[in-house]
């Protein structure tokens, strides 16, 4: 069963760092484009972070709000995708989902959001 599960999130104050982690099962996650999405309360979901697959050299793509403060990265032993978020700001507050579809290799359908293999979701909270 192809599967994501993502996991990290928490309370941090402005400023503060996390590190979110998105598992893969059922299939080898360096083989494919995984991305990060985020959807704020009253919001709607919003690509964050992508990375490509080994075939494309894990090229990083980052919105442009995040650019500096955000780092996406793979540990293919463990079948995972990680995005450390660091200098964090109450706009970041959000349900963090990662994302993908064997389709995709590289980050350009995967930032689009129409794909078949969304996790549940993890919460972030920045706030004083």
């Amino acid at each position: 069963q192809v599967q994501l599960v993502e996991s990290g999130g928490g309370v941090v104050h402005p400023g503060g760092s996390l590190r979110l982690s998105c598992t893969a099962s059922g299939f080898t996650a360096d083989d494919y484009a995984i991305g990060w999405f985020r959807q704020a309360p009253g919001k709607e979901r919003d690509w964050v972070s992508c990375i490509g697959s080994k075939s494309v050299h894990h090229s990083p793509y980052y919105r442009d709000s995040v650019k500096g403060r955000f780092t996406i990265s793979r540990n293919n032993a463990e079948n995972k995708v990680f995005l450390e978020m660091s200098n964090l700001k109450p706009e970041d507050t959000a349900v963090y989902y990662c994302a993908t579809d064997i389709a995709y290799v590289d980050c350009t359908g995967v930032i689009t959001g129409i794909l078949d293999v969304w996790g549940q979701g993890t919460l972030v909270t920045v706030s004083s």
